[in-house]
């Protein structure tokens, strides 16, 4: 690597975007240049499934999973480490990503974070190790997204001194769960605890599933969901349980305790806090899907990208040569607004990341309980963001080449089929954009209760403006900007900053007051509290949207500021706008609906797209070498095939011109 002074702007870019995480992207890359890790096309499951542990087994022995556990467990305690290393596993093969983190991130976290000393001692070192394979048996046929209605029991038998855990309807199986299919021997397994025929909601408990040679173990029946619609390497199952028994001390008892005698003891006493404090401990799951989501999608970007550099089509009006598809304005349109989000959805990753890391690395005691609300509410906006934007920037890539993107050997099929069961693992994006919504509402639901109409509107000035101004990144920066912007208003250009964030700020502002006037309406009005929320669900989702734009978009401006290179800034600073104006072209008809927006300055959203898209095509090939993907996770066999056939016709062209025989090729 160069030296600070003779990096080049394509390395900025990358220091740039892979934030305060970059010596540990830096050691994954290094990592992944083994030949092993090249990316392959390999439709047979048992074969698919074989590599990915082989490559697993490749990264424990290189100490890849350390980092995902606390020193005193034998890591080496650095969560934000831990994220970074595992998403860029995605640049990789997303199956390998998934299965790492179902190993090292939820059966592991699981552990780690719900266990005591004795899980620690017992469990941790073996499966860092791979010396125990292990899955996460959250998922049930009849519950996905609502976790505490789950229907497996684990109920306490005092005489054995021990759990049965069993599966009491159809609809209680165990389903999707990532190395239940074949790999795994032991399960961390969510049931409703019941000691004395009373059920104290849902919690964890270690649970053997098969013996070493791979075999069921007596009550425990397991199945195989076979082919998907993509993942190849990681091998799903189903887990049926009959009346299993575990000792009593398999019960990860770090947040409730079981005696002999069957009594609960808990230091969290009402159940619905309780469960999400034990939830809410496992957060670093649903941060690691929105990333990796969002380093396929870097991929796929990359390869399109230096498709259109080098692939052309029809003369040029006048000219014998034909023209890049990138020299096309509506391929430019297609790329270039993906490209911008990538960047702003990595910076606000990276923001997500380092909260994460700081609460993570405090003692339980000291992490405060809004703070970690908080936390939960990003990661879950984040990774909706993070996954829709994959899939539709994947697809739009795959469609941006042509023939030649249906062509398994360039990649972009199996990153689009891969990518797609993000948008509803690690919980279902719509579900998880009304948790934001939710918790943003909550930061004031007991004020509002009661309140007069002259009350409420007192109250949406005073306190509903405070919880959209709670900075999420860089505050004094992109407070003075909006400062600067407000003395100065007559400069509404499209491009001025403080413009672009004031107009983020008040819709959502906008929003969510009307959000919450439109609840209490409907709360005075309807009967059913659920009747009452779900008049207004469209509205709530769209005020959560609403505030992760705007949280990127202040994670995009930070990251501008901490960019230490002027060419890299100012290309930053381009994509910045380029992302701005494609969020308010996209919520146009609320913009100009609430008078945000003119008709002209509508169609000068359009013009302000398009010129960015034009003053960033020359720099087309640095942008997607700063997405930091390198050359050899690329594994697209036309870039290769591309490039030669473009040098051939560039020299017979070059050839014809000077009076030799021209070739067309």
């Amino acid at each position: 690597m160069a030296t600070t002074t003779e990096r080049t702007t394509g390395e900025h870019l990358i220091r740039a975007l892979d934030g305060a995480w970059h010596d540990a992207r830096a050691r994954a890359r290094d990592d992944l240049a083994d030949p092993a890790f090249a990316p392959h096309h390999t439709p047979d499951l048992q074969r698919a499934r074989e590599i990915t542990l082989e490559q697993m087994r490749r990264l424990a022995g290189n100490g890849y999973a350390e980092a995902g556990f606390p020193v005193e467990m034998g890591g080496t305690g650095d969560a934000g480490s831990a994220v970074a290393s595992i998403e860029m596993l995605a640049m990789s093969d997303l199956s390998l990503m998934v299965k790492s983190g179902v190993q090292w991130g939820l059966f592991g976290g699981a552990i780690a974070n719900l266990g005591t000393k004795r899980h620690h001692d017992r469990y941790i070192r073996p499966l860092i190790d791979l010396d125990l394979l292990g899955c996460f048996a959250m998922t049930e046929t009849g519950h996905g997204s609502d976790v505490q209605a789950l229907e497996t029991t684990a109920t306490f038998d005092p005489a054995t001194d021990e759990f049965v855990v069993h599966s009491p309807t159809p609809s209680a199986r165990k389903d999707y769960i990532g190395g239940a299919a074949q790999h795994a021997r032991v399960a961390a397994v969510f049931a409703q605890l019941i000691t004395g025929g009373e059920s104290h909601g849902v919690h964890c408990l270690i649970v053997p599933i098969r013996d070493e040679d791979g075999n069921d173990l007596p009550g425990v029946t397991t199945s195989d969901c076979g082919h998907k619609g993509g993942l190849p390497g990681v091998d799903n199952g189903r887990i049926v349980f009959d009346e299993v028994r575990v000792p009593r001390e398999n019960l990860l008892d770090r947040y409730a305790q079981v005696d002999a005698d069957g009594t609960y003891h808990s230091d969290i006493e009402s159940p619905s806090r309780r469960f999400f404090t034990m939830v809410g401990t496992l957060v670093r799951g649903r941060v690691t899907v929105g990333g990796s989501a969002g380093a396929a999608a870097r991929v796929a970007l990359s390869i399109a990208t230096r498709y259109a550099l080098v692939r052309r089509q029809f003369d040029a009006p006048g000219s014998d040569d034909e023209v890049l598809l990138l020299d096309y304005l509506v391929h430019q349109r297609r790329l270039f607004p993906h490209i911008a989000r990538a960047y702003a959805l990595g910076f606000a990753q990276n923001e997500l990341i380092s909260a994460m890391d700081r609460l993570q690395s405090m003692p339980a005691e000291d992490v405060d309980p809004q703070e970690q609300r908080e936390l939960e509410g990003r990661a879950a906006g984040l990774k909706a963001a993070n996954t829709w934007h994959a899939t539709r920037a994947i697809q739009e890539c795959r469609e941006a080449c042509g023939g030649a993107g249906y062509m398994a050997e360039n990649r972009l099929t199996a990153l689009r089929a891969d990518v797609d069961v993000f948008t509803t693992f690690e919980g279902d994006n719509h579900v998880l954009t009304q948790l934001v919504a939710k918790e943003l509402l909550t930061a004031y639901a007991d004020e509002v209760r009661g309140m007069s109409p002259v009350e409420w509107m007192r109250f949406a000035v005073d306190t509903i403006s405070d919880v959209v101004k709670k900075r999420t990144a860089a505050q004094q920066i992109i407070q003075t900007i909006i400062d600067t912007r407000q003395d100065n208003e007559e400069d509404g250009s499209l491009f001025n900053r403080g413009t672009q964030l004031t107009m983020f700020e008040d819709r959502e502002q906008y929003l969510l007051s009307t959000a919450a006037r439109r609840l209490r309406a409907a709360n005075e009005r309807e009967d059913d509290p659920f009747d009452a929320f779900n008049f207004v669900q469209d509205h709530v989702l769209h005020a959560a949207r609403a505030h992760i734009d705007r949280v990127v978009l202040e994670a995009f401006v930070a990251a501008i500021g901490d960019c230490t290179d002027d060419t890299a800034r100012d290309l930053l600073s381009d994509l910045c706008d380029l992302y701005a104006l494609t969020v308010i072209d996209e919520d146009k008809a609320w913009f100009m609906e609430h008078r945000h927006l003119s008709v002209e300055r509508a169609k000068a959203v359009l013009r302000g797209i398009n010129e960015r898209c034009r003053s960033l095509r020359p720099h087309a090939q640095v942008l997607v070498e700063g997405l930091g993907v390198p050359e050899y996770l690329l594994g697209s066999a036309m870039l290769e095939r591309e490039a030669v056939d473009s040098a051939v016709r560039m020299s017979s062209v070059r050839e014809g011109s000077d009076g030799g025989a021209q070739t067309r090729v």
